[in-house]
Parts: C-alpha cells; sequence; structure tokens
C-alpha cells in the first residue's frame, strides 16, 4: 500500500541527511519525496511517498517522531487530501507536429514554457496518473529530457 507522510522539520542543515540515512539504514524504500520551506522560515515540510503495510508505515513514524528535528509527522494519505506532482519535459517538435504538441499540452492543462527551433519545454502538474498518461501520449513526438518533483500534498479543509 502506498503512504504519503507529511513530517515538519526543522530548518536547519543535515535534515535532510538525517531522515534519509534513518530510512536507508532500516530498508525503508522513499518513493517520492518533496522538500521546502513553509509558511515559517525556520520550519520545512518533507513530503514522502513510501510503501509498505500498516506496519510499515507505524515504523517509519516512529522512527521519525524519535528524530530531534523532527516537529510533528502526519499520515497525509489516510485522510481526504490534494496531492500534485510537477514536471518540466523537453520535447522534439518540429514545425509539422507544434500543432498536435500544443493540443495535447492544453488538454492536459499543461503550459509550453520554451520555445526553440526543434523543440518545446512543458510544464505540467497534477495527480501522479495523470503525468504519467501525459508521457505516455508525448512520448511518440520524443522525449528529449524530463524531471519530475517529488509529490507534494496538503490535508484538505481547515486544520
Amino acid at each position: 500500500m502506498r503512504h504519503v507522510l507529511s513530517a515538519l522539520v526543522q530548518n536547519v542543515p543535515g535534515v535532510l541527511s538525517h531522515i534519509s540515512g534513518m530510512m536507508a539504514s532500516r530498508g525503508y524504500n522513499i518513493d517520492s519525496l518533496a522538500v521546502g520551506e513553509t509558511e515559517d522560515p525556520h520550519l520545512s515540510r518533507m513530503t514522502f511517498v513510501v510503501v509498505g503495510d500498516t506496519s510499515v508505515l507505524e515504523q517509519v513514524r516512529k522512527q521519525l517522531e524519535k528524530i530531534v528535528t523532527v516537529v510533528r509527522v502526519d499520515d497525509v494519505s489516510s485522510q481526504d487530501h490534494v496531492e500534485r506532482d510537477l514536471m518540466l519535459l523537453k520535447v522534439s517538435a518540429s514545425q509539422e507536429t507544434r500543432s498536435d504538441i500544443r493540443e495535447l499540452v492544453d488538454i492536459f492543462r499543461g503550459r509550453i514554457v520554451d520555445v526553440a527551433a526543434e523543440m518545446v519545454m512543458i510544464e505540467i502538474s497534477g495527480q501522479e496518473r495523470k503525468i504519467e498518461a501525459f508521457v505516455e501520449m508525448i512520448r511518440p513526438f520524443g522525449i528529449i529530457e524530463l524531471v519530475r518533483t517529488g509529490r507534494i500534498a496538503m490535508v484538505r479543509g481547515g486544520k
């Protein structure tokens, strides 16, 4: 089972290294990881995606909560939430294929953010399955380069 965990951590050097080292030393694989400063510049939010049963989830939570720089850990996936990925990709684009590519980008609500003679760069965000569906649809045009962020997520409603 796939779990999305959100850890509020102190924004100090070495936190990412400490946490990723703890996960690796205990044999937990991180499928996705995103880290960024929060509304409080002294805190960062780390969003992890880990795969495992309920006991794996509980062990990961307990281990994270033992780390001094970790303020709070939440299992976002157990609540009603919104999650997103961001992807940038470069695609081969001849004069003949540009309109087809533009149409596909519009259908998936992406944006063309850079254009060169034989290439376009596309930005697209959304749920993982949307990103993966777009990649499969755009692949025949020729993907030159692709980069994705880790998953980010927030619980819905006022909290």
